[in-house]
């Protein structure tokens, strides 16, 4: 069954900037969306704040023989968070599992290199930091994410998603300062894509784009 809410992820950005902005417009805030899907929800959010606009780079670690699912996630920098339940039952050894992990790494290097360039990273210490994507499946993802950015020693990190399914929120409600989320899912059978009329898989190139986007609005 679909439960289509919002149209694209542009219209998802708007509807959850609009959710943000009374609390978080016009301040010391930086905007970091997940590539790919969650760039676009991120321009948006960060044109409707007025704030600054980056990327945190994190990716599932497939599972070896079904490589649409994931049972962990990792980060550019090397923090892993495991579904250690799943990995149990799947059998996994440490080092089938560090072994996986690294593959993954030395890919967001790469795309790290293709979407920043020279580009510096950008401040987090101190600052308030919104975590963007186009929504959680598992959860595991955003939270390799969230403990990515805490070790740069933000003020406050707030996960924002236009949609979720209430098992994911529970998983990342308890490394989040702030969680907001437009559309609560108790679906059973649950797929960010159904929430969208307009829905497809990005590329490098969009992603690119999409930032181009941003800067040209910003004046920039």
């Amino acid at each position: 069954m679909v439960y289509s809410t919002f149209k694209n992820r542009e219209h998802a950005g708007k509807e959850l900037g609009k959710r943000l902005a009374e609390k978080y417009r016009n301040k010391d805030v930086i905007v970091l969306a997940i590539p790919r899907g969650g760039v676009p929800v991120g321009v948006y959010v960060a044109l409707e704040l007025n704030s600054e606009l980056d990327m945190i780079i994190t990716r599932k670690i497939q599972i070896p023989w079904n490589p649409e699912a994931g049972f962990g996630a990792v980060t550019v920098d090397g923090t892993i968070v495991l579904n250690e339940p799943l990995v149990a039952q799947l059998g996994l050894r440490r080092e089938e599992i560090k072994e996986l992990a690294e593959r993954v790494i030395d890919e967001m290097k790469r795309r790290t290199r293709e979407f920043r360039g020279d580009t510096p990273p950008p401040r987090i210490r101190d600052r308030t930091v919104i975590v963007v994507d186009d929504g959680l499946a598992s959860g595991y993802t955003m939270v390799a994410a969230v403990k990515s950015i805490r070790k740069e020693k933000p003020e406050r990190i707030v996960v924002a998603v236009p949609v979720s399914p209430r098992r994911s929120l529970k998983i990342v409600e308890k490394f989040a300062d702030e969680l907001v989320c437009l559309v609560v899912s108790d679906a059973y059978m649950f797929a960010v894509a159904d929430y969208y009329e307009n829905w497809y898989d990005l590329t490098d190139d969009d992603v690119k784009i999409y930032m181009a986007k941003y800067r040209e609005a910003k004046g920039g």
